[in-house]
């Protein structure tokens, strides 16, 4: 086999391997933006790939764990679609931030509304979630596709630790290991910096305005002394050609 034959055969089976790992991970999964720690909060993106030639995905339900409920869920408008959020009441109400939560979100469904997701391509729907469990290491959301000829793909099965990848392999989160910034606390301080930066909201004005006018004192002394500069130098040049017409 000359050297041509060799590279055309790699090429060949390159080609092949790349088009089934495409296949196989072509499926609804969830990242986070950042990282996800546990008791904390995290913004996620749902990515939904295409896989159909002729089809268009026209919309997206994913199920919040029902296991672990959530507190706060909060999709990201995203242009051409509509949200819909669903909830219901909790059995054992949550406690958050020192306030009973007695209902949680279950779902939340995009719906076409003049964009599709077409062949070749895919969309991202960004949620807020939390507070994110302290005792678990994963969270998994079960996603159903729909495309514009009827079709619904249900991304739906779990994943077994140690088992092959499932054929439809529900989204999951890996959850991160807590923080000081992120633990629980770290999402309570963040609301209660907000509470107190809306209670302080004057005093944050009055920094501003403080702030803007030392800005404008520095840009009103450093035009001054500019001009005094200038002033000074032609004083100099003025002199030096007097002394000149003189000699």
């Amino acid at each position: 086999m000359n050297v041509s034959r060799i590279a055309a055969t790699a090429t060949a089976a390159a080609v092949s391997v790349l088009a089934l790992s495409g296949t196989a991970f072509a499926h609804v999964t969830v990242q986070p933006q950042g990282e996800a720690a546990k008791g904390g909060y995290a913004t996620v993106n749902f990515k939904v790939p295409n896989e159909r030639d002729q089809a268009s995905t026209v919309k997206l339900e994913v199920s919040m764990p029902a296991e672990h409920p959530l507190s706060s869920v909060t999709p990201q408008a995203v242009p051409g679609w509509k949200v819909e959020i669903t909830k219901e009441t909790l059995d054992k109400p949550l406690e958050v931030h020192g306030k009973q939560i007695t209902e949680a979100v279950t779902k939340v469904t995009w719906t076409s509304d003049g964009s599709k997701i077409e062949p070749g391509y895919f969309q991202q729907f960004p949620v807020s979630l939390g507070r994110l469990p302290e005792d678990a290491d994963q969270l998994v959301f079960k996603a159903v596709q729909t495309y514009d000829n009827k079709e619904v793909v249900r991304w739906i099965e779990a994943p077994v630790e140690g088992g092959e990848e499932p054929e439809a392999p529900a989204p999951v989160l890996a959850l991160s290991a807590a923080t000081g910034d992120h633990h629980g606390g770290g999402s309570a301080d963040t609301a209660a910096h907000d509470e107190q930066d809306g209670k302080d909201g004057s005093h944050g004005a009055e920094a501003e305005q403080a702030a803007a006018a030392g800005d404008t004192s520095d840009s009103t002394a450093r035009i001054l002394g500019g001009v005094g500069i200038a002033v000074g130098a032609a004083g100099v040049a003025f002199g030096v050609l007097a002394g000149r017409r003189r000699a």
